[in-house]
């Protein structure tokens, strides 16, 4: 049994595929969220569109959502703060952090606070902000016994890591 991309612990099965199949709703902010996460995973872009506030949806373009989620390597979801969202609330906010590695083979950090709205019955995702920019590595990370970049000559622990 293969574990659920989205970090739940449980196995995909169980987890989120019920979810992206639509053979059940997602009763809280946060299963949808998770749900949302594996979609991107796993390339299941007609879920993520269902998914998104009826408000909304024609924000967002299926093409470049598409290629977004098929050209990443997506590593890992990180729940940081939940606010409502639970199964008798009409609205919630997620804080969470995602990691993923793009086309261009960097290491991305994507931090942001979604909202997300329950219509009819049904939680949507319905609008992000950043809490900061994605980082990227522009160069591979130096480890503490390599040479340190500023050319002294010195292992990079014993020099400007100190």
């Amino acid at each position: 049994m293969a574990g659920c991309p989205c970090g739940s612990g449980s196995a995909y099965s169980k987890c989120c595929k019920p979810y992206i199949d639509r053979s059940v709703q997602a009763p809280t902010a946060e299963k949808l969220m998770r749900s949302r996460y594996t979609a991107y995973a796993k390339g299941a872009i007609d879920y993520i569109l269902d998914t998104h506030h009826p408000d909304g949806r024609d924000e967002i373009s299926r093409d470049a959502t598409e290629q977004w989620a098929k050209e990443s390597e997506w590593m890992g979801l990180e729940i940081i703060d939940i606010r409502g969202g639970a199964e008798s609330d009409s609205e919630g906010t997620i804080e969470f952090s995602v990691r993923y590695r793009g086309s261009d083979r960097a290491i991305v950090t994507h931090h942001e606070n979604s909202t997300f709205l329950k219509k009819d019955g049904r939680w949507y995702f319905s609008d992000a902000k950043m809490i900061n920019n994605p980082q990227t590595r522009e160069s591979p990370k130096v480890g503490r016994n390599d040479p340190c970049p500023c050319g002294s000559g010195k292992k990079y622990k014993k020099c400007c890591r100190a």
